[in-house]
């Protein structure tokens, strides 16, 4: 795209705009959509999600924290918030004392298990369904781009 200096070029503005007001519009509709159906959170669909595909259903929590890449404090909170509904529970970690242990109980298992099958089709239904394969293989394409670009500019916080 143009270098117009320190500001974006009209198309540039454009395409700016219209992604945040995707993602922002998403992230509510899909957020909406979890609570009504299941009564979690996104955050809680993202840790468990996580938490699900780990072996043994856990993980070290700095290790669950790089993967989410949220930063540390953010993490403690929404593990204390799903420790208390009985989600998660945090163990302590034999190798290293300073890093708990996050571990999937049997009810963030029925949580995610229940969850999981309506969110696939929200997203299906409001992300993919509109997109032709060659549309959804470039943006596939183009935030790969991006995101290697980020992680070379800004690499994640080292767990």
């Amino acid at each position: 795209m143009g270098d117009s200096g320190n500001w974006l070029d009209d198309r540039e503005q454009q395409v700016w705009r219209t992604f945040h007001r995707l993602r922002n519009q998403l992230t509510l509709a899909l957020g909406q959509s979890l609570q009504q159906d299941s009564g979690i959170s996104e955050a809680d669909f993202e840790v468990l999600a996580a938490l699900a595909a780990a072996p043994d259903q856990t993980m070290r929590a700095r290790t669950l924290r790089a993967e989410l890449q949220w930063e540390k404090s953010r993490l403690a909170h929404q593990i204390r918030r799903m420790e208390q509904r009985g989600l998660v529970a945090r163990e302590e970690c034999v190798e290293d004392g300073r890093a708990p242990l996050v571990r999937l109980t049997e009810a963030g298992r029925t949580t995610i298990r229940s969850a999981a099958p309506a969110h696939a089709a929200r997203v299906r239904e409001l992300f993919f369904a509109g997109l032709t394969p060659a549309q959804v293989e470039a943006l596939h394409e183009a935030a790969d781009v991006v995101l290697s670009r980020l992680h070379g500019n800004c690499p994640a916080e080292a767990p």
